[in-house]
Order: C-alpha cells, then structure tokens, then sequence
C-alpha cells in the first residue's frame, strides 16, 4: 500500500496588528498601558513564547518608533484595515504560518494564546476563535496558514478587504475560547472604561 507522507506543519511567527489610525479611540491603541508596558509590546511578548519570530505591524510612518528589541513590519496598503497587516506579514514570508493579535484586545493572555495553538488545524486555511457574542469566527486573534495567502490576495481583488468575512467563506477550525470574556476589545474610551473599571485596580 503506498503511504503517503506526513502533513509537514508549517513554521508559526506572530504578528501583532497596531497600525491602526486609533481614530474612535482618539489616542493609539497600541501605546495604551494596559499592563507593564506599550499593549504592543505586551503582546509581542507573549506571542514570544510561542513564535521565534515576531513582528509588530504598523503604518510606515510608525516604523521608527517601535522600541529596540521589537521588530516592526510595515504596511504596504494602508487603506485595507487589519487586513494590510496580514498582507504584509504573508509578503514577507508566505511560507510560514502567521498567529496575528491585534493590539485592542487589553484582557489577551498566554491560556488563550496557548490553547489557540494547540488547537490549530494546518490543513484548513485558519484556526480562530468563536466569538460569543454572534458565533462567527474572531479574526482578531487567528493564525492563517501559507494557503490563505492567495485566497486573501484574491480577496482584495474583489474589493473584499474584512477578515472576517474570508473566514465565513472559507473552511477553517473554529475553537470555543476558555473565557469568553479576553476577546473583548476596546475600540473607544468608553469600552476601554467598562474595560478598565471591571478588571483593571485603579492606578
């Protein structure tokens, strides 16, 4: 009988999406201190554990304000949304998978990272997070696998730029998040508020 060989499971390097303009915020998403640091930073180190490589994703204009010891990856598009920042990442290496967080999520954590991962399915294009809220696919924490490359290319093409909606048309692994809460996001001062006030000590 002949065998067939092993699924090889592509290489996955995280991506943080924070190029974003911040406009409904009013201040960069990406520099609010949730924690100890820049949320940028932050989720750039904890994608480490997990990634030998990290990039954090930014407009041109950011490049030279990532700090020293982060590697920033600039978008091509800046007019595509989170989707720029993917584009960019899969031009820069589409051989490889890519675990992409976005930087307004203040409540992300490595259990949810870690579980993501470990639930990963390299035979589909994504593996994503079900988000509570309306049951469609997460796409602000998903690793796309090298095939969504041309799929997402193709995307463009059609004048298709939503992540999400990719994710609907396609077959990917979706997983139930262990706390459903850590994919809320705060897109505006007032979410960030409730945010802050239900689970951050005041400063």
């Amino acid at each position: 009988m002949l065998q067939l060989p092993d699924h090889k499971v592509p290489p996955l390097h995280g991506l943080v999406l924070a190029g974003g303009k911040s406009l409904r915020m009013g201040q960069d998403k990406g520099m609010i201190k949730w924690h100890d640091k820049a949320q940028r930073y932050h989720v750039a180190d904890l994608l480490k554990a997990f990634c030998p490589t990290v990039y954090i994703s930014c407009r041109p204009e950011q490049q030279d304000g990532i700090g020293a010891g982060y590697w920033p990856l600039p978008d091509h598009q800046t007019d595509l949304g989170p989707l720029s920042g993917v584009m960019a990442a899969f031009q820069h290496n589409h051989d490889c998978a890519w675990l992409v967080v976005a930087c307004d999520l203040p409540l992300i954590d490595a259990e949810t990272i870690s579980h993501l991962i470990i639930h990963r399915n390299s035979n589909v294009l994504a593996t994503a997070y079900k988000n509570p809220s309306d049951g469609l696919p997460e796409p602000l924490i998903t690793i796309w696998e090298p095939d969504a490359f041309p799929v997402l290319q193709e995307a463009i093409s059609e004048g298709n730029a939503s992540l999400r909606k990719t994710l609907v048309q396609n077959e990917i692994a979706l997983v139930r998040p262990l706390d459903p809460n850590v994919l809320m996001n705060a897109n505006t001062e007032q979410e960030a508020a409730r945010i802050r006030a239900a689970y951050f000590k005041p400063l």
